[in-house]
């Protein structure tokens, strides 16, 4: 059985967005791009009939990597969150003794992460070390450097 998948409302929207697009945009795109290529001729050494044939694969596995991924999929709901201990939707506020100052990360499902954005997955070294601590608590993180860091998480929101 699959692992579950939690996302939030925008994320759902954003793998059904890409499923669409993938379905109705890519396809499409592909199916051209293979007629044209079928028209070169000789498909033993057609290099781009090879290409476009390798492009649609990828489309292909790539929706039914999406229709799986939504048929395990459970939406967060903004009342499940809640501020007692770090879990996927809370908002954190942490100190780190690597460096002054503090860190907010949203704790999000992988398919939603972005870093850059402070939504880091709860299966990252950092989301993983704090999923489950309560405000006032200290972490050990083992970064991907091998770097011990810690982290005191100052407040949980949602």
């Amino acid at each position: 059985m699959d692992k579950q998948l939690i996302v939030t409302e925008e994320g759902l929207k954003k793998l059904e967005d890409e499923l669409e697009q993938l379905k109705t945009v890519r396809r499409q795109d592909v199916a051209e791009k293979i007629k044209v290529a079928r028209s070169f001729g000789d498909l033993s050494e057609n290099s781009e009939y090879d290409e476009a044939k390798n492009e649609q694969a990828m489309v292909e596995a790539r929706i039914a990597q999406l229709e799986q991924r939504l048929k395990n999929v459970r939406v967060l709901d903004e009342d499940d969150i809640g501020t007692d201990h770090v879990n996927v939707g809370s908002v954190v506020k942490c100190t780190c003794d690597a460096y002054e100052g503090e860190d907010n990360f949203t704790i999000v499902g992988s398919t939603e992460a972005d870093p850059l954005s402070g939504k880091i997955s709860d299966e990252s070294p950092v989301g993983k070390a704090l999923m489950g601590h309560q405000q006032g608590d200290t972490v050990e993180v083992e970064l991907p450097s091998g770097q011990l860091v810690h982290y005191t998480i100052v407040k949980i929101g949602k």
